[in-house]
């Protein structure tokens, strides 16, 4: 599963990064009611900021952020995972697949904090410089602009030789 897919699975709820159910199990390749029974069976692993379980409010505004009316017609509100909460169930889905998509959810987790703190902060600083002497620097925003773009293409992973017997 690519990087960006990943990426575009975390939302932010509560002020916190986190990762649906549904998509969760999606990439583990797992029923949904099977991730929850898993995760309901062990809920001392899953303090309140690893897991928590969405309002109806919470699921109403994603929804309708998404543009969409319905994710699959649901019974039950989704969980959301923080990235510690996706660590902690990789272990409980003891699988290869499950611990090779742990690891790309971590670098996407990984990812979006740093493209925050360096881009942000330097977007910030330029509003704030802007409003300051105002008027808007073309300049600098056309380099943040390539940092931006040169950043997205960094996302994809370059393809890799295989590993093993070579016919």
């Amino acid at each position: 599963m690519e990087l960006t897919t990943i990426k575009n699975s975390i939302h932010e709820i509560r002020g916190k990064k986190v990762i649906l159910d549904f998509e969760l199990a999606k990439m583990y390749q797992v029923e949904t009611k099977y991730l929850k029974r898993t995760v309901r069976n062990h809920l001392k692993r899953f303090p309140s900021d690893f897991m928590f379980e969405l309002s109806n409010d919470e699921w109403n505004d994603l929804r309708c952020k998404n543009s969409t009316t319905s994710w699959g017609g649901q019974r039950y509100l989704p969980f959301a995972f923080t990235e510690q909460g996706v660590a902690m169930l990789s272990g409980l889905l003891n699988s290869d697949l499950a611990i090779e998509m742990n690891i790309a959810i971590m670098r996407a987790f990984v990812m979006i904090r740093q493209w925050a703190f360096t881009h942000q902060e330097l977007s910030e600083k330029l509003t704030a410089l802007e409003k300051q002497h105002q008027q808007k620097f073309k300049d600098i925003d056309q380099v943040l602009t390539y940092l931006l773009q040169k950043d997205q293409a960094k996302i994809k992973p370059a393809p890799r030789e295989k590993v093993g017997y070579k016919i």
